[in-house]
């Protein structure tokens, strides 16, 4: 990784120090708790706050939340947004991670269809997902390719395991098939598995 990525360090306080001491360059400036009996560190009494302010460099921060985990570049930007990092050094950070390949919407977007998959959720309910993360129909719709799934397999493994029982009454159909739609599933898939319940002794 290049220098530029790198987490900076803080400098130790000097021998003799206070904590709360403030220097200005060239100017020599302290103020310590004993001209601010108001106890505020590195502000003297009667004068506004003396500490420089610096930006926030959003790479090692960006670099510690990709370290956990796969993030898109919406929810990235969310993130560091919220750290109070400006727009503009923060577009510029995202998009040297995307050319370093350290942030890809792709390998985000490939982890959360196997993820979701393995989670029992249905293709419409992955690809509005990826819309909230900033994908579009098109790299939606490669990603979940990508992983191959056979839906309608699926769709009849997961309504084993959640229902035990055959439907027994219409109402209870409705109520099984509204929820394999909240979990993202095709209309046409759902009906015909839930037709399967009635119709096939061996499917219970």
């Amino acid at each position: 990784m290049s220098g530029g990525l790198r987490r900076g360090r803080r400098r130790p306080a000097a021998p003799g120090e206070s904590a709360g001491a403030t220097h200005v360059a060239g100017n020599a400036v302290v103020a310590d708790t004993v001209a601010n009996p108001c106890g505020v560190p590195g502000e003297a009494a009667g004068d506004g706050d003396l500490r420089p302010t610096s930006p926030v460099d959003p790479l090692p921060r960006a670099l510690g939340l990709l370290a956990r985990r796969e993030h898109s570049r919406r929810e990235l930007a969310r993130k560091l947004g919220q750290a109070g990092i400006e727009p503009g050094a923060l577009s510029q950070a995202l998009d040297r991670l995307d050319a370093e390949g350290l942030q890809s919407d792709q390998r985000f977007a490939e982890l959360l269809v196997r993820s979701r998959i393995a989670q029992g959720y249905g293709p419409r309910r992955i690809r509005a997902e990826l819309g909230q993360h900033g994908l579009d129909a098109a790299a939606a719709g490669q990603a979940i390719d990508a992983a191959a799934p056979d839906w309608r397999a699926l769709l009849e493994a997961l309504y084993r395991r959640r229902f035990r029982d055959a439907c027994g009454s219409p109402r209870e159909r409705d109520r099984r098939q509204r929820h394999l739609l909240q979990r993202g599933f095709d209309l046409a898939d759902i009906r015909a598995v839930t037709r399967m319940d009635g119709d096939d002794p061996g499917f219970d």
